[in-house]
């Protein structure tokens, strides 16, 4: 069969689970990518309580759904991140406490350890997520920075991250890193370098998101590719640039999303300039099998509407592999 297509649930955190999962069934969906906001999934609650986790699982199974992925990204960020007031609104409040950066910093880290236990203990492989980055602040480099600068930043991700990961092994589950701007990997070069920082931890590896290396002018075709063995979750999100009037360039502009001066922004899934077609065939030659789990933003676009077609395009467009070659009939 061809793979599971899911929706990720952060973008929907104004539902209830309970609300969520029919909505979802009914737009087309075989599964929940569950994010760890609203009520859709508590980290702590689900270590404590194994009422809990089944409750959670019996509303999945009610409604025909499945979980291959966590999602952690607000936590995660604040690993390695120079934290300001802006972390306050996105975090657990026990994960902010009294917002001393430090402080705030390992909490998190925390936090992410018994995010891949509940991950474990709810049966899901693998947690997509963020990680935050100490040197996203000096992406253009001046003043003038050297790579004795940068080094610093992979450094601290690593000695931050390398913990965590540990406990990811421990319970056999696997950290996606979604590569995105303000991480420590926003591209195919950093990501390489993210890699080495951990040196080359087995369970360390990337959720691929077209959406945020196609404006940027990295080769997302590649970068699946490149990283193959560690693509361990997939989110369909589309992207359009070039669009603007000219007045805001590819840094943004301090401008809000659905801006018409934007750049980019981001679309419905087949909505944008994204090739899927080329996505999906690389997805087999590498062998992926994991879900093609949604990841719904669009500005203009009613969500359930956007939703809805981005599920039924994403069936559409998938294949199986191969099993045999096309011309093996004309072998005698």
């Amino acid at each position: 069969m061809a793979r599971p297509v899911t929706l990720f649930t952060g973008q929907w955190a104004d539902l209830s689970l309970a609300e969520l999962a029919p909505l979802a069934k009914s737009m087309g969906y075989d599964g929940l990518e569950l994010a760890c906001w609203g009520d859709h999934f508590n980290v702590q609650e689900a270590l404590q309580s194994e009422r809990y986790v089944a409750d959670k699982r019996r509303l999945l199974e009610q409604h025909g759904l499945q979980c291959f992925a966590i999602g952690n990204h607000l936590t995660g960020q604040a690993v390695c991140d120079l934290i300001d007031e802006r972390h306050k609104a996105i975090l657990p409040a026990h994960v902010w406490g009294d917002g001393e950066p430090e402080g705030v910093r390992r909490r998190a880290a925390k936090e992410m350890q018994d995010t891949a236990r509940a991950a474990a203990k709810f049966g899901a492989k693998t947690v997509t997520g963020f990680t935050g980055s100490s040197i996203w602040h000096a992406l253009y480099a001046f003043p003038p920075t050297n790579q004795a600068f940068w080094n610093k930043g992979f450094e601290d991700f690593a000695t931050r991250w390398t913990p965590i990961l540990d406990m990811f092994e421990e319970v056999d589950v696997n950290f996606a890193l979604e590569v995105h701007p303000t991480e420590i990997a926003f591209d195919i070069a950093s990501s390489q370098r993210a890699i080495d920082a951990v040196k080359g931890h087995a369970r360390f590896g990337f959720n691929f998101d077209p959406s945020h290396l196609g404006y940027q002018g990295v080769d997302y075709v590649k970068f699946l590719r490149s990283f193959g063995p560690r693509i361990f979750n997939v989110h369909m999100k589309d992207v359009w640039w070039g669009k603007g009037d000219g007045t805001v360039g590819v840094f943004g502009g301090h401008t809000s999303f659905g801006d018409a001066r934007r750049f980019w922004d981001f679309r419905s899934v087949g909505r944008g300039m994204i090739d899927f077609e080329g996505i999906i065939v690389a997805l087999n030659d590498i062998r992926y099998a994991g879900p093609l789990s949604v990841e719904w933003e669009d500005s203009r676009m009613d969500r359930v509407h956007g939703a809805t077609e981005s599920a039924a395009f994403s069936r559409r467009l998938d294949f199986k592999p191969s099993a045999r070659a096309f011309d093996a009939s004309f072998e005698k």
